[in-house]
């Protein structure tokens, strides 16, 4: 299916719960967002893992047809975390010998550490977006971690810079992009959460590195940021706005994706990003009370105050990895009927 025309399109940000009889939830749980391989998640060993994780895939994706989605994804089921799937697949990392970095709260994590030029080996998500597109007939979407992100959970034990190598891996995921692009997916998504943690990076060298992976890619393009999973970030602990978000009106990201429902963000802040589209978030994922459609319907018209309808996608806080699959389709379903309530009344 094409992408879709109609006013206040779908969507998700990208994962959706994976299956208990896929993965161990209190060992997920346990490890946080991976960085590095956590392949003790796993419930299926490994002769039979990828058609396990294919059986789930189709599981989100009927799930995510089921609730009333437009722009689907593949529910990221393969993925051990949103980013090390990928971020272990590169040249120059040694992926046995982890790093550690250390958070501005002190929290100590295990990362890729980078012993040589980060180069693109070869396709790494090109099978799944193409399960993807085998199995269904809604516009689809896949996502990767973005380079300025990517650069902030790995050790550099090798460049001069940490710029140096943030523009390394813009030119490798640039390469994944333009082969998942060939596939005929309809929108492609880049997660750069750590814009927000790290503005000063960022502010240096977070919307080169953006644009440098985006460059050449036609079609609906997609930045999204966040305050963190509220499985592994308490709301209480969110701050109510971005730190690095205007600046993002530089990119040349068609779209970009904003937390707004969970820390309760003062939508003023739109203003700021008059040309993008906006991926809105209307789901608050730290609720494990599934929204009403009059709940999602109100969080749209306030979105719309500042983001006319044509511009305006409706979409979940965040990744819905770590929510029970059955909060995950009954917030989904909610979406969907939120806004067709929203997309009736602008029809008058």
């Amino acid at each position: 299916m094409a992408y879709p025309t109609q006013l206040l399109p779908t969507t998700v940000v990208g994962s959706y719960p994976q299956p208990d009889w896929l993965v161990d939830r209190s060992t997920l749980h346990a490890h946080g967002v991976p960085r590095v391989h956590a392949h003790d998640i796993w419930r299926v060993a490994d002769p039979w893992l990828e058609q396990a994780q294919d059986d789930a895939t189709v599981l989100a994706i009927r799930a995510m047809e089921q609730a009333g989605i437009d722009i689907i994804t593949d529910g990221e089921e393969r993925r051990e975390s949103y980013s090390n799937r990928f971020a272990l697949a590169l040249d120059g990392i040694d992926a046995e010998n982890p790093g550690k970095v250390t958070a501005r709260g002190g929290r100590t994590t295990a990362v890729p550490r980078v012993v040589g030029k980060i180069r693109r080996r070869g396709a790494v998500e090109e099978r799944d977006v193409r399960f993807l597109l085998h199995n269904t007939d809604r516009a689809t979407k896949i996502t990767l971690p973005g380079p300025f992100t990517l650069s902030q959970q790995a050790q550099n034990a090798f460049y001069a810079d940490e710029e140096e190598m943030a523009m390394d891996y813009a030119v490798a995921v640039n390469e994944e992009l333009r082969a998942l692009k060939a596939t005929g997916v309809d929108v492609v998504q880049l997660d750069e959460p750590w814009v927000r943690s790290s503005p000063e990076k960022a502010t240096r060298y977070g919307i080169r590195a953006i644009n440098r992976a985006l460059e050449g890619i036609e079609g609906p393009t997609v930045v999204h940021l966040c305050f963190g999973y509220a499985a592994v970030v308490p709301g209480e602990t969110k701050p109510s706005g971005y730190a690095f978000l205007p600046q993002l009106a530089d990119t040349v990201a068609q779209q970009i994706s904003i937390e707004a429902a969970q820390p309760r963000l003062d939508l003023g802040v739109l203003r700021d990003l008059s040309g993008k589209t906006i991926m809105l978030g209307v789901l608050d994922l730290g609720d494990p009370a599934v929204e009403t459609a009059d709940v999602v319907a109100a969080r749209i018209r306030a979105g719309l105050k500042y983001v006319p309808a044509e511009r305006l996608i409706a979409a979940p806080d965040c990744g819905m990895k770590y929510l029970p699959r059955e909060t995950a389709f009954g917030k989904l379903k909610a979406m969907a009927e939120g806004a067709a309530i929203v997309r009736r009344e602008l029809a008058g």
